[in-house]
């Protein structure tokens, strides 16, 4: 096990080659001096002694490096955060060896996903599997898009055969999200890049990788190294999970320059988030923290995993931060589980015996699995 708790990484953390405790910008901060009430629920995250486990949230960030850049940021003024997309956009594309047109920061992920949602000619639909993180799919339902969807394989996983016989002339855009949320499952590396490129030019693949750094072998999984040859293919990733940033809003596309462009146009925020910027821009080339977190919400899922077997029952291989548990009834599961102050998410529509359960803070999951067997 990693020697790396957080607060050893606080303690050694640097910003501007200065160390915080002693330069005293978080111990000296003037929040210190206007703490909320201790009896006062939070704004923001559970409740004392509520386990969050219902969403795909990494508890374990921001990392020291980011605490450190949005401190320097919102103090030396919040100035609007052109600089800073201008500063990621160059990261992510010397990343990707990408040209900087190559890139769009947006929103989160959840930003750029809906704005290739409403980018879709007049007349065209989107195809997905039936069974994915389609909150973006469904946005572009609300504005009128047609949505089409592929039923899912006996195993639960998406059937990259079946989404390719299912695209006609009605379709101009394919979505997969890979890793699958719910279901944790992965889709072999070399079948989505024999899928990217045997597709129709004239349809945009859209592929989110929002999990795929939580991958065991995220290069292999990912198609992020086919965008500069494919200019349909636009893949999401997001700074929300094996960076902690989830309520900091902040993720990106890659796509062909024109696609970039076209997808700004849908775009509902100005500028960027500063201290969202500030916090990626530090965390996105901290490898020390990304690998603490990595093996925590790894720890976490074997946890559950292990959790499962014991209660007797069976769960999807999951490549993410989050299981997807087979379960008499997952509604029922999820209200005994809040009454035991552990909040889990209930059925996903018609798929009402399976139960997702995301990876949280350690002692928080240990909770989940002393009382799995007992409340299944």
């Amino acid at each position: 096990m990693l020697d790396f708790s957080r607060r050893s990484m606080i303690l050694g953390a640097t910003a501007g080659g200065t160390t915080l405790m002693a330069r005293g910008a978080l111990a000296q901060s003037p929040l210190d001096q206007a703490k909320p009430d201790p009896g006062s629920p939070p704004v923001f995250g559970p409740p004392e002694g509520v386990a969050l486990l219902s969403r795909n949230e990494n508890p374990f960030g921001p990392s020291p490096s980011a605490l450190g850049a949005i401190y320097d940021s919102a103090s030396k003024g919040c100035y609007y955060a052109d600089g800073g997309v201008r500063k990621l956009t160059e990261m992510i594309a010397a990343r990707f060896g990408l040209d900087t047109g190559n890139v769009l920061v947006s929103s989160g992920s959840t930003e750029a996903l809906s704005a290739a949602a409403l980018a879709l000619p007049d007349g065209k639909a989107i195809l997905c599997p039936e069974l994915f993180w389609d909150t973006t799919v469904l946005y572009g339902q609300r504005k009128g898009v047609a949505v089409n969807r592929v039923p899912m394989e006996e195993d639960m996983s998406v059937s990259l055969e079946r989404m390719a016989a299912a695209i006609g002339p009605d379709v101009g855009m394919v979505q997969i999200c890979n890793p699958n949320n719910p279901t944790g499952i992965i889709i072999d590396g070399d079948a989505m890049r024999s899928f990217v490129e045997n597709i129709d030019p004239s349809v945009t693949i859209l592929v989110d990788e929002a999990y795929n750094e939580l991958a065991d072998r995220p290069d292999y999984y990912s198609v992020a190294n086919l965008v500069k040859d494919h200019p349909n293919l636009i893949v999401c990733r997001t700074f929300s999970k094996i960076y902690g940033l989830a309520g900091m809003r902040v993720g990106y596309a890659l796509a062909a320059p024109a696609t970039v462009e076209k997808l700004r146009g849908y775009l509902m925020s100005f500028g960027g988030n500063t201290a969202g910027l500030a916090a990626a821009i530090a965390s996105y080339e901290d490898e020390a923290f990304t690998r603490y977190s990595k093996h925590q919400i790894v720890q976490g899922r074997e946890m559950i995993l292990t959790a499962v077997e014991a209660a007797g029952l069976e769960a999807l291989p999951s490549q993410t931060n989050f299981v997807y548990v087979k379960v008499p009834d997952a509604d029922a599961l999820q209200q005994r589980m809040r009454e035991n102050g552990v909040m889990i998410r209930g059925a996903y529509g018609e798929w009402t015996t399976w139960s997702r359960v995301s990876t949280g803070k350690l002692p928080d999951v240990q909770r989940y699995a002393q009382l799995l067997p007992q409340l299944v």
